[in-house]
Order: C-alpha cells, then structure tokens, then sequence
C-alpha cells in the first residue's frame, strides 16, 4: 500500500516539473470514460492530458489532466482506464502549509532552495504536502504528512 502512494506521489510531482518542460510526457486523447470523469469532477476546465505507465512491470497505466485552477494555480488529476481518480495535486504557497512543516523547511533549506509546493489527495483522501527543493544541482521532494510532519525525502531523475 505504500509503495501505491509513492507512486501516486512520484506521478504527481512530475506535473509541475512538466509545466517547466523538463518532463517529455506526449499530449494524448484519453479513453471517453476518463474524459467524462474529468468533465464531471472540473467543469468547465481545459485539460492537457499525458498518459504514465506504473506499476510494478509497467502494466497499469494512468491519465494525468493538467490544468489551470485560476491564472495563478495550476491542478493534476490522475485517474486510471476505468476513469476513477487516483490522485488531486494542487499548488499552493508556502503560507498554506501546515505550521509544523513551515518550521521544518526554514530550520533545513534556505527558502531560494524551495521550488514548487503542492498538496496531494489520494484514492483513500489521504492529504499530503510535496515541497520541490533543489540542492546541490539535484531535485528532491520533500513530504510531509496531513499534520505538517516529516514523512520523507525523494529523490528525482
């Protein structure tokens, strides 16, 4: 199960790295059902969807919809081929997470190391927070639990 939510976690992040294009997923036409969903979870939004496959032998594959929330803030849903969603990540500030995992950061990474911020939602509306913070030329994502506590460090490609 929790190697479910690192994927889930890895998959998202790979979203607002995208946005910089530095992620080469191809633009894609999900199947009806996952368009639907879509549709009827965010009307009115315009998607751009990519597809990635995960699992274990790569044998499952999800749709990830980028999105624009409002001019400012920009949204990933990811469902699988039945059209159920698996994760919501969205950006925010720095200001909107937890206190405990603000204190965190300004205690480890000077905030020019901070590079996006985003809160998760999973299939199990498990909430976490993903920080982006680049050190020593590499890219990690910080994560934190519902409550602002420190969960991990990931690594990134």
């Amino acid at each position: 199960m929790k190697n479910v939510l690192f994927i889930a976690v890895f998959l998202c992040s790979s979203f607002l790295r995208a946005q910089e294009g530095t992620n080469m997923k191809r633009v894609i036409v999900p199947p009806e059902i996952v368009k639907l969903a879509f549709e009827k979870e965010y009307p009115g939004k315009t998607p751009v969807w990519s597809e990635e496959y995960v699992g274990d032998d790569n044998d499952e594959i999800r749709y990830e919809a980028k999105y624009d929330v409002n001019k400012t803030t920009k949204a990933l849903a990811i469902y699988d081929n039945l059209g159920n969603l698996k994760a919501y990540e969205m950006q925010i500030s720095l200001s909107q997470l937890p206190p405990k995992a603000q204190s965190y950061l300004k205690k480890n990474y000077p905030a020019k190391a901070i590079k996006e911020i985003a809160v998760v939602v999973d299939d199990k509306n498990k909430t976490t927070y993903e920080v982006g913070i680049e050190k020593d030329s590499r890219f990690y994502d910080v994560v934190f639990d519902k409550n602002g506590g420190f969960d991990v460090i990931i690594e990134k490609n």
